[in-house]
Order: C-alpha cells, then structure tokens, then sequence
C-alpha cells in the first residue's frame, strides 16, 4: 500500500483554505435533511443519514444543532440534487454539486461566477469524465497500529492508505466506499469524516498567478449556499498557497 497519495497532497494543501466552519455545517445540515427525506431518521437503517451524522461529529458540530437539524429535517423543503460541469480560466476542469430548492437561483449563480471570471459554464459531461469516483475516509490516529489497520481493511477495497500527522486517510473505489465503513464499524473505529469525491485521473500545473485566479473562482463558487462540494483539476502548489496566503 502506498503512504502517499498526490491527490491527499492537493487536498492537505488546500485544506487550509477550505475550513470555513459554518459553511461546512451548513453543508452537514442539508445533507442531513436529504438523507432523512430519502432514507428515514433511523441511523441505523439510512447508511447516508449515518455518514451524515458522523461527519458533524468529526467538524465539531455541537450535539444540539445535529439534534435541532434532525427535527427540522422532515419539514424542511425538498431539496434538489444538481452537478454543474464548466473550466475555469487556462483550462482548469470545474465540477460543482449542489443541494438547492431552486436550481433556476443555483443555474444563475453559478453562471455568473464564470462568465464574470473569464470561465465558462459547459454541458453535463463535458469533464466529468476527467474526474473518479473514490471514496475519502479519514480516520483519527489515537492509538491505532497502522499496520494492524491497513491488514483489517484492504481487503474491503481500500485503494490508498495515506498516514498524516494525526490522522489515516483511506481511499476506497466507488464499490468499496460502503465495505470499508463497514468494516472499519465492525472493528470499532469511528471515522472523523467519510465522503465520495471526485478525484482527478490528472492535474494541472499552472503559474501561481495563474493559480491564484483560479483558486479564487473555486472560492466564489464554494462560497454560494447552494454549493456543496467543487472539485477541479487544479494542481495546487506551495507557491500558489503562498500567494493566496499572501
């Protein structure tokens, strides 16, 4: 198993942009409300709702806003599961998801943010097909062998083991994404967050002013309250972190 996986590299150096606290409960709390609407609020028997629920508790979302978002979930509007696919400037593939109760609002928005940054919003599938579907599981350290770990769970479909400061990242195929929850809640082992994503087959080098544009538009679009996840292809380096950071 390899301990370095180059697209946990993007997303450790990206992190630091992306820990907008109440965006991501925002994000958590639509989620919630989906997987109760399609799955009932039984943890138990909703594998999204349970995911759901265990991602609050790895972004540190207080117990009585989980609780507050699980009472509200029946009432709440329905929402509409929509992608959005388009390039940001130099070629740079954008895909967007989005969870919204107006997809006309969302359409605009999105658009807007492109045409205004010298991007384009493009067809459903003009890159989709430069992005996998993996799984993203990230496991705390405490006390946990790593090697007695990767044993446990390979064979559930783990791609990638990556070993960061305090944590295991797991990168599972679209098919071994469930598997290896499974697996990892017959061992005991709570993960901090557990997602599909969508992960480049390739990245991007750009020139850090070039990347800097770029980050900036992803930027907008994350910031929008219709979006939950941007993924792109985007090779973020340190120079470009250094100028963001700047």
């Amino acid at each position: 198993m390899s301990g370095h996986s180059k697209w946990s590299t993007i997303k450790r150096k990206k992190g630091a942009l992306d820990q907008k606290r109440s965006k991501i409960f925002s994000r958590i709390i639509k989620e919630i409300s989906v997987a109760v609407k399609e799955g009932g609020a039984d943890p138990d028997g909703n594998a999204r709702l349970r995911m759901a629920l265990n991602n609050a508790r790895g972004a540190n979302m207080p117990k009585e806003n989980i609780t507050r978002a699980l009472n509200k979930a029946k009432e709440t509007e329905a929402l509409t599961e929509i992608t959005y696919e388009g390039y940001a400037p130099n070629g740079i593939a954008v895909f967007i998801e989005c969870l919204t109760d107006n997809p006309q609002r969302t359409l605009g928005n999105i658009r807007a943010i492109f045409n205004k940054r010298g991007g384009n919003l493009a067809v459903n599938g003009s890159v989709a097909f430069m992005f996998e579907r993996k799984g993203i599981i990230t496991i705390p350290k405490g006390t946990l062998d790593p090697d007695e770990l990767q044993l446990e769970i390979i064979d559930a479909g783990v791609d990638d083991f990556d070993i960061r400061e305090d944590s295991f990242v797991v990168t599972t195929s679209l098919e071994g994404f469930v598997p290896v929850q499974k697996r990892l809640e017959e061992l005991g082992i709570e993960a901090e967050n557990a997602e599909l994503q969508r992960i480049p087959v390739e990245t991007k080098i750009l020139p850090p002013d070039d990347g800097v544009k770029t980050l900036k538009i992803i930027e907008l679009i994350e910031d929008d309250d219709d979006v939950q996840n941007v993924f792109h292809n985007l090779e973020v380096t340190d120079a470009i972190i250094e100028r963001m950071e700047a």
